[in-house]
């Protein structure tokens, strides 16, 4: 039986990948290659460091553990200066809707992603005490696919995880709840998320009863 609900942030109640994509594009203009929306996808869902790994592997640069590091930080400075636009209006549509509902129907509910920003977008986006819990990239050592982000929202909400349903948009963060023993619904391209166990493109229209008798 589901008791604990663990959201996923980007893609899934807010699309701050644009943000991400412009603070990592301005990374790689000052390092001299190109890098397209496209390249981006491959960053969704992962740490910063792991991103960061991965834009510098598609330029082609290598650098001291050191230079990284300052390159991460660099990127995020720019990424939070993107995310002091955001306001309510952001939040995807359906998912307050969907937020009221859990609430009202006593449903435990925790944040369960890899940013570091995690509360400061929650805060800008006025729905912070929506969530029982927040897990995120400060506590976490081990990225998507790996299950620790999950397992630590489980435990914050007091919820074992063959209980909890975890609403994912990215195949690592799919591959990471079911590594966790959870349920897990995918938010947009059935393409990409496949392996989740129902997938619907947004929250828009949708219910917590409808999801419970898929669960049952």
């Amino acid at each position: 039986m589901i008791q604990g609900l663990i959201f996923d942030l980007d893609g899934v109640i807010v699309d701050t990948a644009r943000y991400h994509y412009l603070a990592w594009k301005k990374l790689a203009d000052e390092l001299d290659f190109h890098f397209s929306e496209s390249q981006n996808e491959a960053l969704k869902g992962v740490s910063r460091m792991h991103a960061l790994e991965i834009l510098l592997q598609i330029g082609g640069v290598q650098a001291s553990e050191e230079k990284k590091l300052d390159w991460a930080e660099r990127k995020n400075v720019w990424y939070r200066q993107y995310l002091k636009t955001l306001t309510p209006n952001d939040i995807l549509p359906g998912v307050l809707e969907f937020l009221r509902e859990a609430k009202e129907r006593r449903y435990k509910t925790a944040l369960g992603s890899a940013s570091k920003n995690a509360r400061t977008i929650l805060d800008q986006l006025e729905i912070i005490d929506y969530f029982d819990f927040i897990a995120d990239g400060t506590m976490t050592q081990k990225a998507k696919p790996d299950p620790e982000v999950f397992l630590l929202a489980a435990e914050g909400i007091l919820c074992p995880p063959k209980d909890c349903l975890v609403f994912e948009d990215a195949l690592a963060g799919v591959q990471a709840a079911r590594n966790a023993g959870m349920k897990v619904v995918g938010i947009g391209n059935p393409s990409v998320l496949e392996k989740a166990d129902m997938i619907f493109p947004g929250f828009k229209n949708l219910h917590l009863a409808d999801l419970e008798a898929l669960c049952q």
